[in-house]
């Protein structure tokens, strides 16, 4: 069969057959720049992972699509500097896309030269690997965390070891003391005597510290609502800070039953206020606060996933750099100068903390303060497996909104209709929550002035936990809303102010 015989068909020339081809491929972005950084061709890989047509990008800076970082530092331009002066440009860096989300790229830029050497473009390759960064930083974090587990049990092994042989030379002298005032009754009230057993006292205390941290301590754990043991030593914890320390408490509005110790607890808690007021010498703010948080399979260290009470000691002291943070929780590791602690005040939260099964983390930053993260196992009482028993599991709803005083109404609200309530005030730190959380439930404030968009937020949680149902609200109307913060087509929405029965049907919506 020859050409004649499809008289309405043209033979491409090479040029055009190459063009249709990379055109057609949609893993990669592939376009070419002018001289000067501006798009002169688009293909539908770039459409498909950046969000432009060819009508929106062409004539437009390929800077658009660095962060606002990366163009503040010249990054672009340094980019198209070294195509031309090494022959290539590659590298790898987080991207924006048309709607704001990032994705992680690998980039290559190849100058285009005439024969006479004129430069007269460049052609750019970009690829969406962002599944593949990610990977490797679960896994550098996987790796980190495991030497972590593995350090803490080797010191604990070799602390507990030691303690246990220390003790068993205290009880030498202390008998021994015993013996020699019944055998020499005159040396009774000796100064000397009484020097010894303040130091075998002394040493006997150090000895269950180590023990503590080795998780060799016997616990007299039984149920208690965590809100209730803080509030009652609430003025204890007051009374370890000083007048230019603001203290304040933020307790979760429901019970929430743990097994613990409850003595023990409430060392570990105290060993906490006080290190957070050790790094506030000229004053600053303490808060503890409480709440539940249902936590993914390894989402904070090895904890099993489940249902977890979790307190925060925060202070905006002097902070930790991470080297610091990183050994914090060792016995005898401590900045502070010589005779100002033991270094044993944090090793033993962290190892009753473990030995009640949960865990313990911090999050610091030199000059900015530091926060304490305790999380323990909530027990399900008596009366609640009355309550739920035959029914399924209590959904979880994560409230975002920078309305603080609208925030705890609405976290209210859902827990009246028997939702478990988790908030958040911002996008970024609604992104953090879910990344440890499970959540079935996202209901977020479309506008956020010193955020991300609740539009943008809800993009990005379709995009990585499909299964989370999405409801978005706002007090501004829909169509100006649609046209200042994108689209918010595809999600609930709900205007603000609304009734108790809006949000029922909303939550009962497929959507």
């Amino acid at each position: 069969m020859t050409a004649d015989e499809f008289p309405g068909e043209v033979e491409l020339t090479d040029a055009q057959q190459f063009q249709l081809a990379v055109s057609s491929i949609r893993d990669y972005a592939i376009y070419m720049l002018d001289v000067k950084g501006n798009i002169t061709t688009w293909n539908n890989g770039a459409e498909r992972f950046k969000g432009y047509t060819e009508q929106e990008i062409l004539g437009t800076h390929f800077s658009r699509f660095y962060t606002a970082e990366d163009q503040e530092v010249g990054l672009p331009a340094r980019a198209l500097r070294i195509a031309v002066t090494e022959g290539k440009f590659e590298d790898e860096g987080w991207r924006v896309r048309k709607d704001g989300s990032r994705f992680w790229a690998s980039v290559v830029i190849d100058p285009i030269m005439k024969k006479s050497g004129e430069l007269i473009g460049f052609a750019k390759i970009t690829r969406d690997v962002t599944e593949k960064q990610q990977a490797a930083t679960a896994l550098a974090q996987a790796n980190a965390a495991l030497f972590q587990s593995q350090k803490m049990e080797a010191l604990g092994k070799l602390t507990g070891g030691v303690a246990h042989d220390f003790n068993n030379l205290l009880a030498v002298a202390s008998s021994g003391m015993d013996v020699l005032v019944a055998q020499h009754p005159e040396l009774q009230g000796s100064r000397t005597l009484d020097s010894m057993r303040r130091a075998i006292s002394r040493g006997a205390g150090l000895t269950q510290q180590l023990l503590s941290f080795a998780r060799q301590q016997p616990l007299q754990s039984e149920e208690h609502d965590l809100n209730a043991l803080i509030n009652d030593f609430e003025s204890v914890l007051r009374r370890a800070g000083n007048s230019s320390i603001q203290f304040k408490l933020q307790l979760d509005s429901g019970a929430i039953p743990v097994k613990i110790d409850a003595a023990r607890f409430e060392t570990a808690l105290l060993n906490l206020v006080v290190n957070a007021c050790q790094a506030m010498p000229d004053g600053g703010q303490l808060a503890i606060s409480t709440s539940r948080i249902r936590l993914k399979e390894k989402a904070v260290n090895s904890l099993a996933a489940g249902l977890y009470a979790e307190i925060r000691v925060e202070d905006t002291g002097v902070g930790m750099t991470p080297d610091v943070a990183a050994r914090a929780f060792e016995p005898f590791f401590t900045t502070k100068a010589p005779g100002e602690g033991t270094g044993l005040g944090l090793s033993q939260v962290h190892g009753f903390i473990n030995q009640s099964a949960g865990d313990v983390a911090i999050a610091s930053e030199a000059g900015l303060g530091s926060t304490f993260i305790v999380y323990l196992p909530v027990m399900e009482s008596s009366e609640a497996r009355e309550r739920n028993e035959g029914r399924v599991d209590i959904e979880t709803v994560l409230i975002v909104d920078d309305q603080l005083d609208l925030l705890e109404v609405t976290a209210e609200l859902f827990r009246t209709l028997g939702y478990e309530a988790l908030t958040a005030t911002s996008g970024a730190e609604a992104l953090e929550v879910l990344e440890r959380t499970s959540v079935d439930i996202l209901f977020s404030d479309v506008v956020m002035p010193n955020s991300i968009s609740g539009v943008e937020l809800a993009k990005l949680t379709r995009e990585q936990y499909p299964a989370t149902k999405i409801i978005l609200a706002s007090g501004y109307p829909l169509p100006g809303l649609n046209s200042t913060q994108g689209s918010v087509h595809g999600f609930s929405f709900l205007n603000k102010p609304y009734q108790l029965s809006d949000l029922a049907k909303t939550l009962r919506s497929k959507n």
